[in-house]
């Protein structure tokens, strides 16, 4: 029996690692005797996280296609399932390795997609290949998932997408009454967990085919560019005449990658994309036009109340801050009126309602640019922002006429009001324990290290090699599970990580289902690893190297690089009726501008942002290994008058 296990990879090096680690330390042994052969394919689409110098590294034996570009979910994994279900195909446009050989066609009993942010048991495999030799009835099957925390994932299984199973699902009804067979049905929320059912969608992060289905139906549509694509392969699954299953007898941690956030306006638009797909190929007439424009209407309505409540989120404290500190100068001025002038109305309108507000503003603004804004709240960083706001502010008043200088005293009680106001509101939000607003922020707290005294003693130099030197380690031999949440509360705890050399992922699995109430985070520490891998974090030599180093990826120096882009394209585009007519690409001059200023591109590009320029451009015809100190070094230790430099070496090329 050969089974082809197809994983489509996208920057997640260290998730793919572990992955793979998994599948061939998986058990091969069938209830039969035989023994089942596994065929490995991953698809990288374009990464630059070294996850392919990785794969033919550490598993030579992985067929790898690697692309020139992120052609999408479904298309990528044509590409291998081409070669798995033994014909050729030409890949335009692409550059596709096997290996370091040319593609070469194979043929497989069954074929497995799954997700490179997956772990799979040990049995996971050849449970899923026997019953599916037991039921011939069965096209796909799909196996329960659970996040890294050990929490069940309801999208192991799901029903078809009707109007009105989409309708309680977006709308939200569908938590209301999680179990109902009508309102839960997007989940089948009436089907317990544990039971083996047939199901109508699967997942496509763990979605395996049988030999007779991939035959009858191909490969995934490639209309879909991400999302819907899975369930559009499940329902032809489905119409071809087989049945898919939910198989709950084994489990996978699926890490659920967050590189798409749910309320961004790019997932609406590729989401609402991929359904309109689906709606229009499986419903008709005026079913169709109506769904479609109910979805469009719903979907569309979910995004918007989730950006509002994210630009809400970003623009509460600023606007606390801002009542705070003008209702200050609002007291001061009246204060100040009746003692200095013996008048309350002594100053105009204009100086209360335009002049003080705009006072405010600078100060925060000034804050603001300085880090003041950024978690963990660090004071000196809104001390210094304020401190330089207050002195521009002062240069400014010096230069006012007579007649529009309201009162310098003012604004320096006003601005020390606005500074102190600031600061206390940190300082109630630090005790009353609100995250990111702690005077002293710890880096990690105590961890308790589950595993062999070898393995334990691994991870400690781990975490010493990593810089941790602030966290208490403390190990423990893998027991019982009231055990381990005994010493959890008793320790206070932070971070549990499970050495996987000495515990079956199964077993994980169990612990962080049974752990999952005392409210800390759990980690996984592969064997022969360098790293430990969590749902929230990768906690690595290298990734802690490049936190130290790469400046770049700090706030305050990201903040600084897209106002540069903002003020600059703007300053391009107000020049254009010059500087265009210098330009060598005179097509590209607006495009450029316009890119920079919407987000979509910088215009010094880097590791993870597309850019217009780069910093090898500051040594045309440099070696790659040159290009490559160029850009670390451009990371590292990042200034604007870099990024000047560069844009001002490439003025004629925009």
């Amino acid at each position: 029996m050969r089974l082809a296990v197809v994983i489509v990879n996208y920057n997640v090096k260290y998730f793919l690692r572990q992955c793979l680690s998994s599948v061939f330390g998986s058990n091969r042994t069938l209830k039969d005797g035989s023994t089942l052969e596994l065929e490995v394919w991953v698809v990288d689409n374009d990464s630059v996280d070294g996850s392919i110098e990785m794969v033919r590294s550490e598993f030579p034996e992985v067929h790898v296609i690697e692309n020139k570009q992120n052609v999408g979910f479904a298309r990528a994994n044509n590409q291998a399932l081409v070669q798995v279900g033994g014909m050729r195909s030409e890949v335009g446009g692409m550059r596709s390795k096997v290996g370091n050989d040319s593609l070469i066609p194979h043929t497989s009993d069954l074929i497995l997609l799954l997700n490179p942010d997956t772990v799979v048991e040990n049995d996971t495999f050849v449970k899923c290949v026997d019953f599916m030799h037991d039921h011939p009835d069965a096209g796909g099957l799909t196996v329960k998932m659970v996040d890294g925390d050990g929490n069940f994932l309801k999208e192991s299984k799901r029903g078809f997408p009707t109007p009105e199973a989409s309708f309680y699902k977006i709308s939200g009804l569908i938590k209301l009454f999680p179990h109902s067979r009508r309102i839960a049905a997007y989940y089948m929320g009436h089907l317990p967990e544990n039971e083996v059912n047939e199901i109508e969608i699967m997942p496509g992060a763990f979605l395996m085919i049988s030999r007779e289905a991939y035959d009858k139906i191909g490969g995934l549509d490639e209309s879909y560019f991400m999302y819907g694509e899975d369930i559009d392969y499940s329902w032809r699954i489905h119409l071809a005449g087989f049945k898919n299953y939910y198989f709950p007898l084994t489990h996978i941690i699926h890490y659920k990658g967050e590189s798409t956030k749910r309320g961004s306006m790019n997932y609406v638009y590729t989401f609402y994309n991929a359904m309109s797909i689906f709606v229009k190929r499986y419903f008709s007439g005026s079913n169709a036009r109506l769904f479609n424009a109910l979805l469009r209407m719903a979907i569309w309505l979910r995004a918007s109340l989730a950006w509002a409540k994210r630009i809400g989120g970003r623009l509460a404290m600023p606007l606390l801050d801002f009542g705070v500190a003008y209702g200050g100068f609002l007291l001061i001025k009246r204060l100040w009126a009746e003692l200095w002038a013996n008048n309350i109305d002594y100053y105009p309108p204009e100086y209360t309602y335009l002049v003080m507000p705009l006072y405010v503003l600078i100060l925060m603004c000034g804050s603001w640019l300085a880090g003041g804004y950024d978690k963990p709240v660090r004071h000196w960083k809104i001390v210094k922002g304020m401190g330089i706001g207050l002195l521009l502010l002062l240069s400014f008043y010096s230069l006012l006429d007579e007649g529009q200088r309201y009162s310098r005293m003012l604004l320096l009680a006003g601005g020390a009001w606005t500074l102190l106001s600031t600061l206390l509101i940190r300082t109630a939000l630090g005790a009353m324990g609100l995250k990111g607003y702690a005077r002293y922020a710890r880096r990690r707290g105590k961890v308790l290290v589950v595993g062999s005294e070898a393995e334990t003693t691994r991870v400690k130099q781990l975490y010493a090699l990593m810089g941790s030197t602030d966290t208490a380690i403390i190990a423990e031999q893998p027991r019982e599970a009231h055990h381990l949440q005994d010493l959890i509360r008793i320790e206070k705890v932070d971070e549990v990580v499970f050495c996987g050399a000495d515990i079956e992922l199964k077993d994980i699995i169990s612990l962080m289902a049974t752990l999952r109430t005392t409210g800390v985070e759990y980690k996984i520490a592969p064997e022969n690893s360098d790293y430990v891998i969590g749902s929230n974090s990768i906690l690595s030599r290298e990734s802690l190297f490049l936190d130290d180093l790469e400046t770049i990826s700090t706030d305050a120096c990201r903040r600084n690089k897209r106002l540069f882009d903002l003020t600059t394209a703007l300053m391009l585009l107000l020049l254009s009726p010059v500087l265009f007519w210098f330009q060598r690409r005179k097509n590209a001059y607006y495009a450029d501008c316009l890119r920079v200023l919407a987000g979509r591109r910088s215009w010094v590009g880097f590791r993870g942002r597309k850019g217009i320029f780069s910093p090898a451009d500051l040594a045309p015809g440099a070696s790659p290994e040159l290009q490559e100190r160029l850009l670390l070094r451009y990371m590292r230790h990042y200034k604007t008058s870099t990024d000047a430099s560069i844009l001002l070496h490439n003025l004629n090329n925009i």
